[in-house]
Parts: structure tokens; sequence; C-alpha cells
């Protein structure tokens, strides 16, 4: 049996620069940051014949064009199996829809655990931009490259997505005790919802190619925010990091109409009140999980029992997608 694991992630800034429809004509710039909450995918070799598949539904195949899965049906034509004779089984610490990166996680850990079955060995960057052609390419879906990269490679990362679809990575250079500071007071709070992030990015993405200006003026500055978290994490000035988190929200939410609702304004303002500096829905909007960075985090964990959201605890991930079993 081969099992894979790959990171979930949280945006830090610049989100929504990595789609192609943008970064073609402007270049993107995002940071990212991979958490200790993950994907898993086993493979093993079944002793009958079959496309065997476990995730949240339970399919059996006998060629590749009948699966049901689009991401595991798309992975396993493309790595053209001597045959058809295989088990896979993916699990997840978080739901998927809830604005975490879980197709891009899933994707990265299938295609680990896929090569390596298949004795292949791919770099983070190869993994990366493979995991990519799956969803952006084969499949269509308007999304960008931060959730793939980022479980790739790992850690609290710069990308920088080029006109010419390269893309380059690079850690962000933070001292110990800002690392710390980021693990104690950035809170993830799950808001109830959750959703499929496509409809709100493909408003994005057809908004971008029509160059509507406020949207191209939109993602601008928020690239330049992202650029901006850079400069004050790394001079470890984290009190203006949380004031651009709530900053960049407000562009977020001035996106699409669907970025938040009466309920997310309500838990936000709330959240203000008690113990946070600013935040944001991390992902494409809509529900899933609300991040704060807290001066107060205390203050603000009581606050968010009190309204009955729950806090899921994390640590940052500096492994990225990794396989825990061969």
């Amino acid at each position: 049996m081969i099992i894979a694991r790959s990171p979930l992630r949280v945006s830090i800034g610049g989100g929504g620069t990595d789609l192609p429809s943008y970064y073609r004509e402007n270049d993107g710039f995002l940071i990212s940051a991979a958490i200790d909450k993950y994907v898993y995918v086993s493979v093993l070799r079944p002793f009958k014949p079959g496309i065997y598949l476990k995730y949240s539904e339970i399919e059996s195949a006998r060629h590749e064009d009948e699966i049901r899965h689009p991401i595991i049906r798309e992975a396993i034509k493309m790595m053209n199996l001597p045959e058809r004779q295989i088990e896979l089984t993916a699990l997840a610490d978080v739901p998927s829809g809830t604005g975490l990166g879980s197709s891009g996680s899933f994707t990265t850990a299938l295609l680990r655990a896929l090569h390596a079955y298949q004795r292949h060995h791919l770099n983070q960057s190869e993994l990366a931009e493979l995991a990519c052609h799956v969803e952006i390419d084969r499949l269509k879906e308007p999304i960008g490259k931060q959730d793939q990269y980022i479980a790739a490679y790992g850690g609290i990362t710069c990308f920088d997505f080029h006109k010419n679809d390269s893309v380059s990575a690079s850690p962000l250079s933070i001292n110990q005790d800002t690392l710390v500071d980021l693990e104690d007071n950035l809170l993830l709070f799950f808001t109830g919802f959750s959703r499929k992030a496509g409809t709100i990015l493909a408003d994005q993405n057809s908004r971008t190619r029509e160059n509507d200006r406020d949207m191209l003026n939109n993602l601008e500055f928020v690239k330049k925010l992202g650029y901006h978290c850079k400069e004050y994490l790394e001079a470890g000035d984290v009190q203006a990091f949380g004031e651009l988190l709530h900053e960049h929200w407000e562009h977020k939410k001035a996106r699409s109409s669907g970025m938040s609702n009466e309920h997310i304004n309500a838990w936000y303002d709330t959240a203000l009140e008690n113990g946070a500096i600013g935040g944001k829905v991390v992902g494409a909007g809509g529900g899933g999980f609300l991040m704060f960075y807290a001066y107060d985090r205390n203050k603000l964990r009581h606050a968010m029992k009190a309204i009955g959201l729950e806090e899921m605890r994390f640590n940052f991930d500096f492994e990225g997608t990794k396989l825990v079993l061969t």
C-alpha cells in the first residue's frame, strides 16, 4: 500500500491573482500557508481486476472512462496504467467546500500516490504543475494555481505567477518569533456553510477576461496588499499585517455579491468588537472558514463560541505533499 498526504492551506495575502485570466496579462503574486490539516490518498493493487474507488462515494469501474469522479478519472487516464487493477481510497481531516483548498490538496496527493505506485518521482514544481494541468487544462475549472502549489510546497510561501504560465516559489522570510505569533494569533472559525468555489471564481474569471475595469483594479490592489503583507511580516510587524487583512476583506467582498452574506457580516463585526484586528473568509468566499488575526485571542474565542462558531486550531505544515507509507 502507498499513502500520500497533502496539506490544506490558508491564504495570507494577494489571493485571486493566481487565476490565468489575470496573471497572463498582469502577473500575479500571493502568499499562502500550508496547515497541518490533510487530505490522504492510498493506492494498492486489489486481488481482482477493476478500478475500485472509496471517497465520499464508492465506485467500481472496468475502464477509466466509467469513473464518475472527474479528478480521479483524468489522473488515471493520464497515467496509462499497464493494467486496470487498482484500489484507491481518499480521506480528509476537513470536508470539501470549506475554503481551505481541498481540491488542490486532493489532486496533489492523488498524483503523488499514483506516481509512486508506478515508481515515478515528481519534484514539487512538477507535481504542482501536473495538478494544475488536471484541474485547469483538462477539466476546465475556473480556478487558480494557489492550492496546487502550496499543497506541493508546504510552508508559508510566496508565489509569483508569470505571464508565460511559469510559477516562482520562495519561502516567506520571517523569524521564529513572528512564526510563533502567527500560529498563536491566527484563528480559524467554521461558519457552518460549505459551498462550491467555482461559481464565485467563474464570475471573477469571466469579468477579468472581459477586461472589467472594476475587477482588474480590485485585483491589482489586492496584489499590492499581498506585497505589503510580505513586507510587514518579514519586518515582524504583525499588527500592520492584521490591519491589512481587514483591508483585504473589504476589497474581496467588492468582487462578488456572493462573497459574503448577512450572517458572515454579523460574525465578522462581532469578531472586530471582541479581540480581532482584521480577518476574512478563507478561499473563494460565501462560506467555509473565517480567519482572524487577534490581539486578544481568548476574548475572540469566547465571543465566537457564544455565537455558535466552532474553532479549528492549527499549526503550519512545512513538508508539503509527501509519501507517508510506501
